[in-house]
């Protein structure tokens, strides 16, 4: 149970849901929107975060959307990884959100509320960085499109009036060759160790990663590395792994230097399954 009263609303419009926030935000209800509400919940249940308002996403069209549009998969941001796994329409996406706690919480997980949220995670947005997605934002100038590079550096960096409503994945991108690894300590549900996401465009290999830094990347450095295939695999990783932006973690899941032991090891399998397709 949340510990403290708020305040409930859910337009049925993308409008409708700014307007209200900018409203709420002028009476100092500190209001939050609102998708999955797997994370509100458990900060709220922490006394981590303290709302006064929520604005439920989930009655506005654009924001369940799951369909092919003119050569691009443009998925809603209210759509469930449940949902995603379920469709299938872009494989590597699919694949990534099913390993992303388990059946119950999926079911009620979002794909904009994990890509927003706050554990440091976030996997589904691993295969929109290799995919070069697009961006859906709107606030209170507007709607927008960006790349998905621009707004997510380290994590989702959005106006606090703005709200994720779709995110707009090139259709060529949903059959390219691709490769998915969760290592985890034990078991086959929880946090990871390392997860790398990884897809072949063009003859190159695109990386992106999870688990290993205190945020979800994809690093065009690294990827220039393991691209050069004149070098020995083992060279080009030891390479890389100079390159990452930030240090290892050491957490409950594993230390700093057994989990560069299983980035390596996976990193190997990644580049040397798609090097041969």
């Amino acid at each position: 149970m949340i510990p403290f009263d708020f305040d409930y609303y859910q337009p049925a419009s993308i409008q409708k849901a700014v307007e209200w926030f900018q409203l709420l935000h002028k009476r100092g209800k500190n209001p939050m929107y609102y998708a999955g509400g797997t994370e509100i919940i458990t900060w709220a249940r922490t006394n981590s975060i303290h709302p006064g308002a929520v604005i439920d996403l989930k009655a506005i069209p654009a924001c369940n959307v799951m369909e092919i549009q003119n050569d691009k998969l443009v998925i809603g941001a209210c759509v469930t990884l449940s949902a995603l796994s379920a469709a299938n329409l872009f494989p590597l996406l699919s694949e990534t959100a099913q390993g992303i706690a388990d059946q119950t919480a999926r079911n009620k997980i979002t794909l904009g509320g994990n890509i927003a949220g706050r554990i440091h995670f976030r996997e589904a947005v691993l295969p929109l960085l290799l995919a070069n997605s697009k961006v859906i934002i709107a606030g209170i100038r507007g709607v927008k499109e960006a790349s998905i590079h621009q707004v997510f550096t380290q994590q989702l960096r959005l106006e606090p009036d703005e709200l994720l409503v779709q995110t707009v994945t090139h259709r060529s991108y949903l059959s390219s060759p691709y490769v998915h690894y969760k290592k985890r300590q034990i078991g086959k549900i929880g946090y990871p160790l390392v997860t790398i996401a990884a897809l072949k465009k063009n003859n190159r290999i695109h990386t992106a990663y999870s688990g290993v830094c205190s945020f979800p990347f994809r690093s065009f450095e690294i990827e220039e590395v393991l691209n050069e295939s004149s070098i020995p695999l083992a060279v080009r990783i030891e390479q890389a792994m100079s390159k990452l932006p930030a240090p290892v973690i050491t957490n409950a899941e594993g230390s700093a230097p057994y989990r560069k032991f299983v980035l390596k090891q996976t990193m190997a399998d990644a580049i040397k399954t798609l090097e041969r397709g």
